[in-house]
């Protein structure tokens, strides 16, 4: 009762403190020159003494009755700027960004719209910028009906997602994209990736999404493609309380019976598990074996997981829901401001038809083209994934001074079982196929928290001011595979199911364990000055970032002494029965296979290190022609714990490198509204702590197995940067690119010579990739008034790429070409599309409260793993994704809001493929994921 109490009393004090609310006109003034906020502009509202100046960070407020009003703003030696027809509503804030110009002292009258649109404003950013970049803004993610930073990015020019999660940047593969967190590095939760989730973020938490796609000094030099700066919102200017729910329907795989499951702990609906999948023994427990310490022996493998074959019950629908908080208060003269957010969601995925396969050429006949199966797998999983996003913000300002703190916790769960028909070659190369059943139950634990403690700060007064922002933000992330379990069965010729080592593993139980901390800090000063008698601005700075990382594996298999008849029907599930279990009284049955304990070879520790020091500076030679000039220099160290067969490393230093990193970013002003741009910087891509090791990582579902190399070094690229760009009117632009990128040494994921089921990564030679991009974001009233809501949006990329292989590789593919086959010294960079198309029609009123849109995008056929030797290369095939979404606001006030979605229209497949000369492509992997139809609500308080 009491509780009941205490809302009631929070939702009163919330109703009256909303209702009570005062109108505002708040905004940021900006610094034509420099792009930068501008401190001290006055903002007054005409005809009368109401007034005030923005702050340090160029943020202004002003409080007024409901009314049409003109709001100048001014600064001395800039122009002055009259916006007329400013209309505030009761209770309601209008937002009015200011860009302020020099060399004129004359007045500007604009007749303006009010509502800021904030697509504008990320296209005035891109505008003003000194580094080629492309952003979506907040508004751009609702038109698209997105709920994820990753469903959202794929409309930015040359962006494309991989997997539903991870953003390529002009094609380029993952390991040349960086992604970081309001300007600070983050780490990615996969340890196969360099990059984060995208789908981790959802859009509830954000004010945009910014894409650079040329270096400046002040940024980190560990990418290619892009650098893709997720940024979270700040406080809000009024009280902001939203609640949003949301349902999807799959039609292939929701209340679908044949679903696949199995029991977890209690806690997997909130994305962890309780315990119940621990280790049950102690990692450095020796196994003893039937002839040993036999009570023990049954006391062991009693502990283990007992459950193994995946069970079929009625699959559920996706669900979500989130509420976001926001507010600020007057302190005195400053400002204390807050902002949070919560969401959660609950996705059923399943695979009636999940199908991958392993393939190679015919190593005893060179005029046979077809490919020859090594692994075929057939089978059936069900997937489900949960999502937990917790986000809090403190702000606190003063006149001088912002101070910020932010916390971010995503927490993530995914529990799958699958069931798999098998077929794997005794000799590895084709021949004699053993049929096998493989039931599959696996949990992934994956957590991240970030936290962000940063400063704004204006140093010293008027035109000696400078500016200092600092930042330092520990991260700490984990990814637990717990309790895989394994059960491979092979069919015998007589219909019985037995265990085969031979052929295929023992069953096996696997933990994974991978703990990484990431310390990161820069400080950054701006200086404006003077030289050529013009403005200029110097800037200069540095970063640090420590980086560590554990990672273990334990796994256990099982075997069967005596009689076996229990498991012949080839149901998993009686191997660890109690009943089945190895006794010393009857000398047979289940146990543990003998000699199993922690291997240190399955485990390695590495840390990374990375010093950073930058100067930058921005001038104009002449009134259009503007300069940024900068050199950054990076120390980077790695160092590596762990061993193998052949030696130990002991915290054993194997990369040291200390490089510089030149950049020119070269703007000149055609007109107000077109800018002509070059650039040139030199990057760098570096390898990932499992990449540069000597770990071996097993799949055991796909028999797939990863071995690290040791002996990687950096990769190095020259990068040159060309465009046209013009921006009209309400989000209207037009944007004409070129690139060309030289690399040096680029790192590719390869299998192993004539091992189709072994991948490994090496520098398998020199590339280059060139090509070019347009876009254009059109609204069609020049057809007719009455359609200049609905806006077209248009970004192609074509991109070629050409890899100089290495003497080895090229002798490898010689040594295993076809008859009549011709090997070319070069061919595609691995993970390089060679296009990207997005298409977008976007109809938004929002007088009325409605959008609806229909988005097309595609990607062209690109090389996802190298072959060599016999093996072929695989490439992922073009998946055409076509989505709708349509939203409608209600109310007078707008503040209920449903949304209807329907993605992947044309259901299309997720297919990777093994290609090779004269032959029928053959199958790697096989994903079917279906339309979409979901359906959300949301409410503003």
């Amino acid at each position: 009762m009491k509780n009941i109490q205490n809302v009631l009393i929070f939702v009163f004090i919330l109703v009256s403190y909303i209702s009570s609310a005062q109108s505002k006109v708040v905004g940021t003034v900006l610094d034509g020159e420099f792009n930068e906020p501008m401190a001290f502009a006055n903002i007054l509202v005409k005809g009368t003494t109401k007034g005030t100046t923005s702050a340090f960070d160029g943020k202004y407020e002003l409080e007024l009755e409901a009314g049409t009003y003109t709001i100048v703003f001014s600064f001395v030696g800039y122009e002055t700027q009259e916006i007329s027809e400013v209309v505030v509503k009761p209770n309601e804030i209008v937002t009015l960004d200011i860009v302020l110009t020099t060399n004129s002292l004359d007045t500007v009258v604009i007749t303006t719209s009010t509502k800021r649109n904030t697509e504008n404003a990320v296209l005035s950013l891109q505008k003003q910028s000194v580094v080629v970049l492309d952003g979506l803004s907040a508004q751009a993610i609702r038109s698209s009906g997105a709920s994820n930073v990753a469903s959202a990015i794929k409309s930015v020019p040359g962006v494309s997602i991989q997997g539903g999660k991870y953003v390529y940047v002009r094609g380029l593969g993952d390991r040349y994209t960086k992604s970081i967190l309001n300007g600070v590095d983050i780490p990615g939760l996969d340890p196969d990736r360099n990059t984060i989730q995208m789908d981790l973020f959802p859009t509830n938490i954000l004010d945009n999404v910014i894409v650079l796609k040329s270096a400046s000094a002040e940024y980190p030099a560990d990418f290619t493609g892009g650098i893709v700066n997720v940024v979270t919102k700040d406080f809000p200017s009024k009280a902001e309380y939203t609640i949003s729910l949301g349902t999807g329907y799959n039609p292939d795989m929701h209340f679908n019976n044949d679903y696949l499951s199995y029991t977890g702990s209690d806690t997997d609906l909130f994305g962890y598990d309780d315990g119940t999948r621990n280790l049950p023994i102690h990692r450095y427990q020796p196994i003893p074996g039937t002839f040993d310490d036999r009570l023990l022996l049954t006391s062991l493998t009693s502990r283990f997981q007992k459950e193994l074959q995946a069970k079929r019950e009625t699959s559920n629908m996706n669900f979500d829901f989130g509420f976001t908080l926001g507010n600020q208060y007057d302190i005195g003269d400053d400002k204390l401001g807050y902002q949070a957010s919560f969401s959660y969601k609950n996705e059923t995925t399943f695979y009636e038809n999940r199908n991958d396969g392993a393939y190679i050429k015919d190593f005893s006949n060179a005029g046979n083209n077809e490919l020859n199966a090594v692994l075929i797998s057939n089978g059936s999983e069900g997937i489900n994934n949960i999502i937990l996003n917790g986000l809090v913000g403190l702000t606190y300002k003063t006149d001088l001074s912002k101070y910020k703190v932010n916390f971010l916790h995503i927490q993530n769960g995914e529990s799958a079982a699958g069931f798999f028909d098998q077929g794997i070659s005794e000799d590895k190369v084709g021949g004699g196929f053993e049929p096998l059943q493989k039931n599959s139950l696996t949990y992934t634990e994956r957590a991240i928290s970030n936290l962000q403690i940063g400063g704004s700060h204006r140093l010293g007064k008027a035109e000696r001011a400078m500016d200092f922002n600092w930042v330092i933000s520990p991260t700490f992330s984990k990814v637990m595979d717990k309790a895989h379990r394994i059960t491979p069965l092979r069919e015998s010729q007589n219909g019985n199911f037995i265990i085969s080592p031979s052929s295929t593993t023992y069953p096996i139980q696997i933990w994974r364990n991978l703990i990484e901390e990431n310390w990161a800090g820069k400080a950054d000063f701006d200086k404006k000055l003077e030289l050529f008698n013009r403005p200029a601005n110097l800037k200069f700075g540095g970063a640090y970032t420590y980086k560590f990382r554990n990672f273990s594996i334990d796994d256990y298999t099982f075997f069967i002494s005596g009689d076996d008849s229990f498991l012949f029907d080839g149901n998993p599930d009686n191997l660890l029965a109690p009943e089945n279990l190895w006794t010393p009284t009857t000398d047979e049955g289940s146990h543990l296979v003998f000699g199993d304990q922690f291997n240190p070879n399955d485990a390695y520790k590495g840390e990374q290190r990375i010093g950073a020091t930058y100067i930058s500076a921005e001038f104009n030679l002449t009134e259009r022609f503007k300069t940024v000039l900068g050199l950054r220099t990076e120390l980077f160290n790695s160092y590596y714990t762990g061993r193998n067969n052949a030696k130990t490393f002991e915290r054993e230093l194997i990369i040291d490198e200390f490089d510089l990193f030149p950049s020119a970013n070269l703007i000149y002003a055609l007109n107000d509204k077109a800018n002509l741009r070059t650039s040139y910087s030199r990057t760098t891509a570096r390898p990932s702590f499992k990449e540069a090791s000597v770990a071996q990582i097993f799949d055991p579902i796909t028999n797939r197995l990863f071995i690290g190399n040791i002996d990687l070094v950096p990769t190095y690229v020259n990068n040159f940067d060309l465009r046209f760009e013009r921006f009209g009117d309400d989000g209207q632009m037009f944007a004409l690119s070129g690139f060309y990128k030289d690399f040096k040494d680029p790192i590719e994921q390869a299998f192993f010579l004539e091992a189709p089921t072994q991948l490994t990564v090496d520098n398998l030679g020199n590339a280059k990739v060139y090509g070019a991009e347009v876009e254009f974001r059109q609204r069609l009233g020049f057809i007719a008034e009455s359609l200049n809501n609905l806006k077209l949006n248009v970004n192609v990329s074509v991109i070629k790429s050409e890899l100089t292989m290495s003497d080895d590789e090229f002798e490898a593919r010689n040594n295993a070409k076809r008859d009549g086959e011709v090997i070319d010294r070069e061919r595609d960079l691995q993970g390089q599309a060679p296009y990207l198309i997005n298409v977008g029609f976007d109809y938004n009123n929002s007088d009325i409260g409605f959008q609806t849109g229909i988005f097309y995008n595609v990607q062209g056929s690109t090389l996802e793993t190298v072959g060599i030797g016999l093996v072929p290369d695989v490439y992922t095939q073009p998946f055409n994704s076509l989505n709708f979404t349509l939203s409608k606001s209600l109310g007078e006030k707008q503040r209920s809001t449903i949304d209807i979605k329907v993605n992947n229209i044309l259901n299309d497949d997720r297919l990777s493929e093994f290609e090779s000369f004269g032959a029928k492509n053959q199958l790697y992997s096989l994903r079917q994921p279906g339309t979409e139809f979901s359906l959300g609500y949301s409410y503003k308080f």
